[in-house]
């Protein structure tokens, strides 16, 4: 689907990737219906974003309906950028159940919702396009992470079998795998430093990742270097394997300092 002249939902606006992918979606000449929790931080975005047309709609998407009160505040859409989540890292037993209620509604049940809400209004018009922005742990377990995982995994799962339901109808669905990211996300939010030797992306590069997905109805588009994505692909064929080595790697030193560095953000 060709990105200017369409009008493209954004959640998570405020955020690292959401900021990027807002620049990258106006610049090709998109009408962004912005949303987040803070209101004037959109406003500003709104007004400094590139092109015309641009709104925000401020929606706590942990909020019980606030999916379908945010699609129905936006209008008529023909982008959907799935981007809002939360961290859900940190060991399973140190979350309150209202932290896990948060995270699943966020991260996982939002999207499902978003996606549902707009789905007449697309296969009304014959067209349309939805990215949902999953991670590499969508694919690799990691420590400290079963509750993040849990979201991605289901995202990843939840967007290639959409796919699979409107192949034919005009309407693409594609999910974004990112990886280590530096100057947004959980290394950047929590002060640690990411794993040796497997390199970083950026925010820019999800954004065009996000932008490629769409023009080129991209089933999945995986943004990290190389090597990381074959340590995914590695993960998802042998955990057990994977998680001895990772291990022996002080992939759970690292995890302790990001759960400890987002512990206040779930």
């Amino acid at each position: 689907m060709e990105v200017r002249g369409r009008t493209a939902l954004l959640t998570g606006a405020t955020g690292g990737l959401g900021r990027a992918i807002a620049n990258a979606l106006a610049e090709r000449g998109a009408a962004l219906v912005l949303s987040s929790r803070k209101a004037a931080e959109l406003e500003a975005m709104a007004a400094a974003l590139p092109g015309s047309g641009h709104r925000a709609l401020v929606a706590d998407l942990a909020e019980p309906g606030a999916a379908e009160r945010l699609v129905g505040d936006a209008g008529p859409v023909d982008v959907l950028v799935a981007n809002a989540g939360l961290p859900g890292t940190g060991r399973l037993e140190h979350f309150v159940p209202e932290e896990i209620e948060r995270a699943l509604r966020v991260n996982l049940e939002a999207p499902i919702r978003l996606a549902r809400a707009l789905l007449p209004a697309m296969r009304e018009r014959g067209r349309g396009h939805m990215v949902f922005i999953s991670s590499l742990a969508g694919k690799a377990p990691a420590p400290r992470s079963s509750v993040y995982n849990a979201t991605k995994f289901g995202l990843r799962g939840f967007a290639l079998g959409l796919r699979e339901d409107l192949r034919g109808s005009g309407i693409g669905v594609s999910v974004v795998m990112p990886g280590f990211i530096r100057g947004a996300g959980m290394f950047h939010d929590s002060g640690a430093k990411p794993p040796p030797g497997l390199g970083t992306s950026t925010p820019q590069a999800v954004a065009a990742g996000v932008l490629r997905a769409i023009e080129r109805d991209r089933a999945e588009v995986h943004v990290a270097p190389r090597r990381q994505v074959a340590a995914a692909n590695f993960a998802a064929r042998r955990p057990e394997l994977a998680g001895r080595l990772a291990g022996r790697g002080g992939a759970g030193r690292i995890a302790e300092e990001v759960a400890r560095g987002q512990a206040d953000k779930r």
